[in-house]
């Protein structure tokens, strides 16, 4: 029954017509301040997706050292990514 409810839920909140829902605004802060900390702080991510978390913790988060990104997502259809640009600007959204 969660289960149902819980798809339900993810369909009704996905046919909201505007940019800023709540989801979206969660992955976009999670991939931005997963980014600084990693990348600009200089923080181990294990640390940095604790201090990014917010509530409700729906987002998955990882880290590309390589290509020095950070990708959060919310479900299927919410996700941000942020990529450190330089020491003076940071991280940005993409």
């Amino acid at each position: 029954m969660r289960g149902v409810v819980a798809v339900v839920l993810a369909l009704l909140v996905g046919c909201a017509r505007h940019d800023d829902n709540d989801l979206v605004v969660l992955t976009r802060y999670a991939a931005k301040q997963t980014c600084s900390c990693v990348f600009v702080m200089g923080r181990d991510p294990r640390f940095c997706d604790a201090w990014a978390r917010e509530s409700p913790d729906v987002k998955t988060v990882s880290v590309d050292r390589r290509r020095k990104e950070v990708e959060a997502q919310a479900g299927v259809l919410w996700g941000a990514r942020a990529r450190y640009v330089d020491a003076r600007r940071g991280c940005v959204l993409d």
